[in-house]
């Protein structure tokens, strides 16, 4: 089957995929935000999406895409090193028009992924595990995720941890969101600029949305 054998097949998929979890990136930011203006609110948001079937249908749904994103990730820059050969260590003139990110998804990637590992641990085991589970891994309650967010985001070591995090999602996506809709056909010549504007403004958008949390939270410690 074209999807898994061919490399166009690959590409769709990660695509697809990424474009799923670009939205689901989007949703989350807005509901973190919510945490600055009334914290009330966002814990009745984590309350609605705590330990219910549709909640755990669409966290077994978004570790799927995020598995399947990332093994197929893996799986293309091994076939174009393998394709590239001995070329990938002849000296070349730098090519201006290919952009950092684009030579660095993989690490920016991996970088991700390991920051990921611990976003899971600090929110979704602390929190939503325990109310499938009724195991307490922490001294805060489920029930109040907003006083956990002060809290993780006033120490220093997170603060800049979750910084780093996000500006490496934010080259990953300025070129992912950019990549998914080229291969999905955006790829003309009066699409291609705007194409790039549009991967630029959500990738801004959805990182600074994040952001906004980190840096609000640990300034008024400070205060």
């Amino acid at each position: 089957m074209w999807l898994f054998d061919s490399s166009v097949g690959r590409k769709f998929i990660m695509s697809i995929t990424g474009i799923c979890l670009v939205l689901f990136l989007t949703f989350h930011c807005l509901m973190n935000v919510v945490v600055i203006f009334s914290p009330e609110g966002y814990n009745a948001i984590c309350e609605f999406l705590g330990a219910n079937w549709y909640a755990i249908i669409g966290t077994l749904a978004l570790a799927l895409g995020f598995v399947i994103h990332i093994l197929y990730a893996f799986v293309l820059s091994i076939q174009n090193l393998i394709a590239r050969g001995k070329e990938r260590y002849a000296v070349t003139e730098r090519q201006d028009s290919v952009e950092w990110a684009s030579k660095n998804m993989l690490v920016l990637g991996i970088i991700i992924l390991g920051f990921l590992g611990l976003h899971l641990y600090n929110f979704w085991f602390k929190m939503q595990f325990v109310e499938l589970t009724g195991i307490e891994t922490g001294i805060y309650s489920p029930t109040d995720g907003a006083a956990y967010v002060k809290d993780l985001f006033a120490q220093p070591v997170y603060f800049v941890l979750y910084l780093v995090w996000l500006a490496a999602l934010w080259f990953h996506l300025t070129h992912g969101v950019w990549s998914a809709l080229h291969t999905l056909g955006w790829n003309n010549n009066t699409w291609m600029p705007r194409v790039k504007c549009i991967s630029n403004i959500v990738s801004t958008c959805v990182v600074l949305t994040f952001m906004a949390v980190v840096v609000y939270y640990f300034v008024i410690s400070l205060c």
